[in-house]
């Protein structure tokens, strides 16, 4: 049993509350069914019983207090107590990344979402070695790293395109910087301040993969009047490096950091 149970009553992971994230409204007196492997968790790890509560969120209501009121064998039901805080969203922020090897892809959507895009978008460059995105370890990823880092939304998480039909599709009114290895350019920091300065706005953060943009891709999104090309520094950065770095960046200069 949790330490502080006999004085809150609130089951607590090593690092904090215990939050789950649902996709049942929340509101005063609803009742919360876990799935699988949310009760799984809540039984056979954590050894809860009914009257222990955790905290819901589902991206819409805010985060709730809620308590155990079944656990058995056909499953845990929770029922709301109070709102513990308003539902609060994230910068209008997008990460459009070409993927890479299994365990970087898992570890730049949980940073990611800690970090707090509101979408992260696959895209297959010509570079691109990896051919299949499974979509559902992504959504699990993110909703973990949702739980763990006090977020009350998870990032939409979009099936992955090729570059011509991204490119082909996107609204001119979202600002893609560019993070591009090669040439001449503005630095992520500088760039980021005129935009800000000017007229903020939505925006997204475009990745390549392990072996770069082909120059023909270079050259494409260079040329487009939306997309802003910048630099990271002197130094080659991992793909998934370079991913957190731009997004820590905007976030210092664009986002809720500031």
């Amino acid at each position: 049993m949790p330490k502080d149970f006999e004085t809150t009553g609130e089951i607590t992971e090593a690092g904090g509350k215990l939050r789950l994230y649902v996709t049942a409204d929340l509101g005063a007196g609803a009742s919360v069914p876990a799935d699988d492997a949310q009760a799984h968790y809540l039984l056979h790890v954590m050894r809860a019983k009914p009257g222990m509560r955790v905290s819901l969120f589902n991206g819409r209501h805010g985060e709730w207090l809620a308590e155990i009121g079944t656990a058995g064998k056909r499953g845990v039901t929770l029922s709301c107590l109070k709102q513990t805080a308003p539902q609060a969203g994230v910068p209008d922020l997008w990460l459009v990344f070409a993927p890479v090897k299994k365990t970087p892809s898992d570890y730049l959507t949980q940073k990611a979402t800690e970090l707090g895009v509101c979408l992260l978008q696959p895209v297959m460059t010509r570079r691109t070695i990896v051919g299949r995105i499974n979509d559902e370890r992504m959504a699990a990823n993110a909703i973990e790293a949702a739980e763990q880092s006090g977020r009350l939304s998870v990032p939409e998480i979009r099936p992955a395109v090729t570059l011509e039909k991204l490119l082909a599709a996107w609204p001119p009114e979202r600002r893609l910087y560019f993070c591009d290895e090669a040439g001449a350019t503005a630095t992520a920091c500088d760039a980021l301040a005129l935009a800000q300065a000017a007229k903020p706005g939505p925006a997204a953060i475009l990745t390549g993969p392990e072996g770069g943009f082909d120059p023909a891709e270079r050259e494409r999104l260079r040329a487009l009047p939306f997309v802003t090309p910048v630099t990271l520094g002197p130094r080659i950065l991992r793909a998934d490096t370079a991913a957190l770095a731009a997004l820590a960046i905007w976030q210092s200069v664009s986002g809720d950091w500031k």
